[in-house]
């Protein structure tokens, strides 16, 4: 290990030992009050706070307010309603307890502070570049991320392993952190309010709105293994735009290095496959939010994002016999994907038409890749031609969506009714598209380039499909204790037709200081479009996996049959007490049936999948045994189960002059099963075990995070203890009798795993915070797999779980500035 790790590692122990003398973060406490968060818009927009009505930074990182208290806008329509009495579960994050995990992605910084988010612990391939969130353990497109209250457009990568298998999630880490306000996250089933994909619930991140004062952070870190350097760099300017308007603008610089942790390889006793761990990775982000207000009420909006990223991701090792012509030591694979994202909103907002609020928006946004492999050949066409290129054009991909939105609401007293009615409703319309466009011919040709086969030209083209709705959505209270909302949504899909969701909620207060509350939901997740028309070849060393078009000829012959939604129905109750001073307690049981889960159907291997491929256009490589070719599809395969709690408490110690601490602790347990299995159209079963192993046991079984906060004076330091439950998957078998069995696999468990994370921030000056901290402060790894589960024996860890990361401590400096 190198000194400079050493060093730092000693340090953080010591602070470690100090911070016993005070206790231990808290997900409630923020350095300074969130901008930006007075009052709630329509569609979930957040309003622009007034002229000068901005937070000053709080010199002392001293005491703060409860985020139970913040105004929310996720989940309910009615505004100025407050966390602590929503009537379904939601968490509030600042964007000061996200820079204060330490990570430079958002997407790391809530899964480290939410129980309920998971994100994927290991990436290979090419599926490392894209981060995600999910909700509750379920598939990723299932949780539905907006942006001011604006559905946010999906990724154009599509996951095929795992537990994210089938998706095509959003990455929220396209988005610059320093302008991010705070984020709110409705751990509830909400399709009815918001449209498709909100069965396990809402991410809504709200962006900074205001007229002044600005921030700056930089960061620096690296693993204990000395690897996977982390630089980054941003900063975020609010200005006055005019007498009446505001503008935020951001950016962002994030490079981060290799990590590599793979083992020896078999057949070379060395470690020569590299597969195993971060890509390197270079990512710009900039971010735009304005708002101006009109002399009659009106305001006018703007919200642009827009980011570049680089990545170069590792392939498996090709052995010197392979080309020893070109490649005399052998060759590692290399694909490298340059990607441009973006997303833009316009739109207008007021108080007063005919009596109603309303919000007319739209908005465009983007996803697009484009994927190369370097130090790569293509064999067969050497060995015909005596030439091939090094460096191939694999394919494009390309996803946007164009979102048009009119929300409206407005109370009205009804006679002889104690209480207000208020009544929100809206239409929607979405233009989605998902586009595929071919690589070089030297990539596909005779059975295409090592490592990745580039997209065939009959594969490629656009596809793209309108989705019409409407919601309408009353709420009012029964009695002064006793609240009820009803929302109703309709949806009309172009390409498979229409949908109709409900969803009831209810809350009771006993006493001002407990509640009851609960909601009866229904939900769809509609195929996207990239589930319906992907295909894909992935080539090893000795074998070949294809995945097909699922509405494809070649699919149909395998036994495919269309892809239809999916389809839940989510139950929630729980408890919300107060039962001391400062001391705030939630407790939510939930179950959410989910019908027709589409995932990777079973794989189908040897001369069948051979003919399969044939039939889309596949030539693969002579060299190739048919029992080592294996082709899949995306299929609706099966019906679960998931029942689950979350556990949320938070409490406020005062010690007078030695400071305070906000104590928290959080939990989530929940366990999937399945209900039913379908069957293929010739009969087969939709599911294997690995793939059931997907669903069902690939995330925690549970999770908890304890800790707190101490803050006094210029100092603060934060602790936090995380426990994972473990996971259980089914391994592909790379060696012996059963190597690339598409129905024998091995059950391994992922044992649990405790994680301790530490930060000691201190301030110089008022407006300067510098921190050193660590994320998996003792290096703690997940369990180890069999040789003869990993590529060659590389791999020593489980690449589909989604439990702890595999790449152990991770220790940083950081310094921000408030201006």
């Amino acid at each position: 290990m190198p000194s400079s790790v050493r060093t730092m590692r000693r340090t953080l122990l010591l602070a470690s030992g100090m911070l016993c003398v005070f206790g231990s973060r808290a997900v409630l406490a923020a350095d300074a009050p969130p901008d930006g968060q007075a009052v709630a818009g329509v569609s979930g927009v957040s309003q622009a706070k007034p002229r000068g009505a901005g937070t000053a930074p709080t010199p002392s990182g001293g005491a703060v307010p409860d985020q139970s208290e913040a105004v929310i806008v996720t989940g309910t329509r009615e505004p100025h309603r407050r966390a602590r009495d929503s009537l379904s579960p939601i968490d509030v994050v600042t964007g000061a307890e996200i820079a204060r995990t330490g990570q430079t992605n958002v997407t790391d910084a809530l899964a480290q502070l939410l129980p309920s988010v998971t994100r994927p612990a290991v990436g290979i391939f090419d599926g490392a570049p894209t981060d995600f969130i999910s909700l509750r353990g379920l598939n990723p497109n299932e949780t539905l991320v907006l942006v001011n209250g604006k559905r946010r457009h999906n990724t154009s990568f599509l996951y095929i392993s795992g537990f994210a298998d089938a998706a095509t999630p959003v990455d929220i880490d396209l988005i610059p952190p320093a302008l991010i306000d705070h984020v709110e996250v409705l751990r509830d089933g909400a399709s009815a309010q918001y449209g498709s994909d909100a069965i396990a619930g809402v991410v809504n991140i709200i962006l900074k709105s205001t007229d002044h004062g600005g921030t700056a952070s930089a960061e620096s870190g690296l693993t204990a293994q000395g690897d996977g350097f982390v630089v980054q760099a941003g900063g975020e300017k609010s200005a006055r735009l005019g007498n009446n308007g505001f503008i935020d603008l951001s950016a962002d610089y994030r490079h981060r290095d290799h990590t590599v942790r793979n083992r020896d390889d078999d057949r070379t006793g060395a470690v020569t496959t590299e597969i195993l761990g971060d890509p390197e990775s270079t990512r710009y982000d900039f971010g735009l939010n304005a708002g101006y207000e009109l002399r009659d009420g009106v305001t006018l909006y703007s919200t642009e994002t827009y980011s570049y990223r680089f990545t170069d991701v590792n392939q498996v090792y090709r052995l010197p016999s392979r080309l020893p012509a070109l490649y005399p030591g052998g060759f590692t694979p290399h694909q490298t994907t340059f990607e441009n994202d973006f997303s833009a909103s316009l739109g207008a907002k007021g108080d007063d038409l005919l009596g109603w609020s309303w919000d007319l928006g739209s908005t465009y946004g983007g996803d697009f890749l484009d994927n190369n492999l370097r130090n790569t050949a293509n064999i067969a066409l050497y060995d015909a031609t005596g030439s091939t290129p090094r460096s191939v054009h694999l394919s494009n991909l390309s996803t946007t969506l164009l979102t048009n939105d009119l929300d409206v609401h407005r109370a009205f007293t009804v006679p002889h009714w104690a209480h207000p009615v208020t009544i929100a409703g809206g239409i929607e319309h979405r233009f989605e598209t998902f586009g595929t466009g071919a690589g070089s011919p030297a990539s596909y040709l005779l059975g295409g380039s090592q490592a990745q086969v580039g997209l065939l030209p009959s594969d490629a083209g656009p596809h793209s499909r309108v989705v019409y709705s409407a919601y309408l959505e009353p709420s009012t209270r029964i009695t002064d204790a006793w609240q009820v909302s009803v929302a109703g949504r309709f949806e009309h899909y172009t390409d498979f037709g229409n949908t109709y969701n409900g969803k009831v909620s209810t809350r009771y207060d006993i006493t001002p200081r407990l509640a009851l509350r609960g909601t009866v939901s229904s939900g769809t997740r509609a195929p996207s479009l990239a589930n319906e028309f992907y295909s894909a070849l992935a080539v090893g060393p000795s074998s070949a996996s294809g995945t097909l078009a699922a509405n494809s000829a070649a699919a149909r012959l395998l036994g495919a049959a269309p892809l239809e939604p999916e389809r839940s129905t989510n139950i929630t109750a729980g408890v919300v007490a107060e039962p001391l001073r400062d001391l705030h307690l939630t407790v939510d049981a939930y179950q959410i049936d989910i019908r027709d889960r589409i995932v990777s159907g079973p794989g189908i291997a040897g001369p069948s999948a051979v003919a399969a491929l044939g039939v889309q256009g596949i030539a693969l490589s002579p060299e190739l045994s048919p029992d080592d070719v294996s082709a899949s599809f995306f299929t609706n395969a099966a019906s679960t189960r998931t029942r689950g709690v979350d556990v949320t408490l938070s409490y406020r110690t005062r010690f007078r002059r030695f400071g305070t601490i906000d104590w928290d602790a959080s939990a989530n347990a929940n366990y999937s099963r399945i209900t039913h299995v379908n069957s293929l159209a010739n009969g087969l079963s939709d599911l294997v075990a690995q793939n059931s192993a997907f669903l069902t046991t690939s995330t925690p079984k549970n999770r908890v995070i304890l800790g707190g906060r101490w803050h006094e004076g210029r100092w603060d330091v934060l602790l936090h203890e995380l426990r994972y439950g473990e996971t259980i998957d089914q391994l592909t078998y790379f060696e012996g009798p059963d190597a690339y069995s598409t129905t024998d696999f091995r059950r391994f468990v992922n044992h649990p795993r405790w994680l301790t994370n530490l930060e000691v921030g201190f301030r110089p000056v008022s407006r300067l915070r510098v921190a050193f901290g660590a994320n998996n402060l003792f290096d703690t790894y997940p369990s180890r797999i069999p040789r003869e589960n990993g590529y060659y024996g590389s791999e020593p860890y489980d690449s589909d779980g989604s439990q702890i990361g595999i790449n152990g401590g991770f220790y940083y400096g950081r310094v921000g500035y408030e201006f």
